[in-house]
C-alpha cells in the first residue's frame, strides 16, 4: 500500500535519507520508529505528497507521489505531530467544515459526523468548544477530521504525543478498532511498548537509513543475539554455577528472592538446560524465555543524533 525504492532527500549536503525502501502493506498497522532527527517525518512528508523527494520513488496504492498527487491526497488521511484547530468552533462544526471541504454532499454530512463522534468517542461533546476540550479529547478529533473523507490509509505522526495514560488507551483502542475496519496505518510514535503490541510490522530508522523492517519478531530476531531465561529450580544458588555449564548459556545471575536471570543465545535449546540441570539432581520449577523488548531493540539499534 504504501512503497518506497531507494528514497533520498539532501538538504544541501545534508543526506536526510539516503536510500530507503519502506514497505507497508495493505491492512498493516505500521510502527514507524526513529530517534529525534532519524527522517521519520521527512518520509512522511513525502509519502504525503508535501515535500519532493531528491531521488528515489515512493509510492501510495501503486501511485508515484510526483505524479500522482491529488489522486493520492483523496486516498490518505494524515494527522500530523502539530495540527491546527480552530478553536471557537465547536466539535461537530469543525468537522461539518472538512466535510464539506472534501465535497461530502450536504444531505450526507450530518449521519458522517455522528458516525466519526461516535467512533472516537466524543458524542458527549459534540456542542463544546474546541478550546474547551482536554488534549486527549482534541488528538481524538483531529483523529476524526481525517477519516472524514473514508481514506484508505491513515498516516499519524506521534498521534500520542503529550497525552495521559488514560487518553493514550483510548487512542490505541480507536486505532485496533480502524485496523478491524481494513484501514492501513502508518504510524509514527516513540511509545515503543504499545506500538509492541499494536503493530503488525516496524520499521527503524536511523540517522536517514532504515536499519530493521518486519513483524516485531524478525525485528527482535534481526536484533537480539541473544535472549533472557527466568529460571528457579530446587536449589538456585547451585543452578547458577551448574547452568553456565551449558552451551549457548552465556551468563547468569542471581539476586536474592528473584528468578535466576539466565543470558542466552537465541538458539539454545531450552530442553538441553533443564535436562542438564536435572541431570545434576536440579529440577526446574519455572522456565520463562523472554525475548527483548522491541523498547530494547531499538536501544541496540540506534544511537540518535551526534551531539
Amino acid at each position: 500500500m504504501i512503497e518506497t525504492s531507494k528514497l533520498k532527500k539532501s538538504y544541501g549536503t545534508f543526506e536526510a535519507l539516503k536510500g530507503i525502501d519502506l514497505r507497508v502493506e495493505a491492512g498493516d498497522v505500521y510502527g514507524f520508529i526513529g530517534p529525534n532527527g532519524a527522517g521519520k517525518t521527512t518520509t512522511i512528508r513525502i509519502v504525503t505528497t508535501l515535500l519532493e523527494p531528491t531521488s528515489g520513488v515512493a509510492r501510495v496504492d501503486g501511485h508515484d507521489v510526483r505524479e500522482d498527487k491529488e489522486l493520492i491526497r483523496g486516498m490518505i488521511g494524515y494527522m500530523p505531530d502539530n495540527f491546527g484547530v480552530y478553536r471557537d468552533m465547536t466539535v461537530t462544526e469543525y468537522l461539518l467544515f472538512f466535510a464539506a471541504a472534501y465535497g461530502i454532499e450536504h444531505r450526507n454530512r450530518a449521519s458522517l459526523v455522528s458516525g466519526l463522534l461516535e467512533l472516537t468517542d466524543l458524542s458527549v461533546k459534540k456542542d463544546a468548544l474546541i478550546d474547551n476540550l482536554s488534549r486527549g479529547m482534541q488528538q481524538r478529533l483531529g483523529l476524526a477530521r481525517t477519516l472524514v473523507h473514508d481514506p484508505k490509509v491513515l498516516i499519524l505522526d506521534e498521534p500520542a504525543s503529550g497525552l495521559d495514560p488514560r487518553a493514550r488507551i483510548e487512542i490505541r483502542e480507536i486505532l485496533r478498532e480502524l485496523q478491524r475496519m481494513g484501514k492501513t496505518i502508518l504510524l509514527s510514535s516513540h511509545i515503543l511498548p504499545e506500538l509492541q503490541t499494536l503493530c503488525t510490522r516496524v520499521g527503524i530508522l536511523e540517522r536517514g537509513e532504515l536499519v530493521a523492517q518486519g513483524s516485531v519478531a524478525e525485528v527482535v530476531a534481526q536484533a537480539a543475539k541473544d535472549a533472557e531465561v527466568e529460571l528457579r529450580t530446587t536449589d538456585d544458588a547451585r543452578s547458577q554455577v551448574v547452568a553456565k555449564e551449558v552451551p549457548g548459556v552465556l551468563d547468569v545471575t542471581r539476586h536474592e528472592g528473584e528468578p535466576l536471570r539466565v543470558r542466552v543465545a537465541r538458539d539454545l535449546d531450552l530442553a538441553a538446560l533443564s535436562g542438564h540441570l536435572a541431570g545434576r539432581g536440579l529440577y526446574v520449577r519455572h522456565m520463562v524465555k523472554r525475548d527483548p523488548s522491541l523498547e530494547e531493540v531499538f536501544m541496540t539499534l540506534t544511537r540518535g543524533l551526534v551531539q
